[in-house]
């Protein structure tokens, strides 16, 4: 199954995620917290590596072995698809403090088709017994059908792949 096409299931099965936080015709922001028992630095490790974390089922190649990031401006969040010789920047690097914070400009999946702008931030920030990880996801600009119709899948998607990262920095 495409990518797409878990978006639009998701969207017709899934009520809106209460992490959605503000939606509307012209973009929404979705946004994830979690506190882990491991250092920033250890979480950082985790991040920059989607090939460990990232669900394999929400990429073009349908395997996360095939996804890279390099963490520093203007470094790639990308794939490659072997089967069809095909490779996708999933998104740019745009701010990359090492334990702290690393920030995305990236149109992810279906996004890329439409004419918007998003940004996927993650936070470290340590605090007492590990690190408080804050995934946000804005996104804004021109959606055919709506950006408000895209949140709810979005958030579900970008779910998945939060925790999946909060359970990798565990192993």
């Amino acid at each position: 199954m495409k990518y797409a096409e878990i978006l639009l299931l998701a969207a017709l099965a899934s009520p809106a995620a209460a992490d959605v936080r503000a939606s509307g015709p012209a973009g929404f922001e979705v946004v994830r917290t979690a506190k882990v028992a491991a250092a920033p630095a250890q979480v950082w490790r985790t991040l920059v590596a989607p090939s460990h974390w990232w669900d394999g089922q929400h990429s073009y190649s349908g395997d996360a072995r095939n996804l890279t990031l390099v963490p520093s401006a203007g470094g790639c969040f990308c794939e490659r698809v072997p089967k069809t010789g095909a490779t996708i920047a999933h998104g740019h690097v745009v701010f990359a403090q090492p334990g702290a914070l690393l920030r995305l400009s990236a149109a992810l999946g279906p996004l890329q088709a439409e004419a918007v702008t998003g940004t996927l931030t993650w936070a470290l920030k340590a605090v007492e017994g590990g690190t408080e990880i804050t995934q946000t996801y804005v996104v804004g600009g021109y959606v055919r059908s709506g950006a408000e119709r895209l949140a709810a899948p979005v958030d579900m998607v970008m779910s998945i792949q939060f925790d999946r990262l909060v359970a990798a920095t565990q192993k």
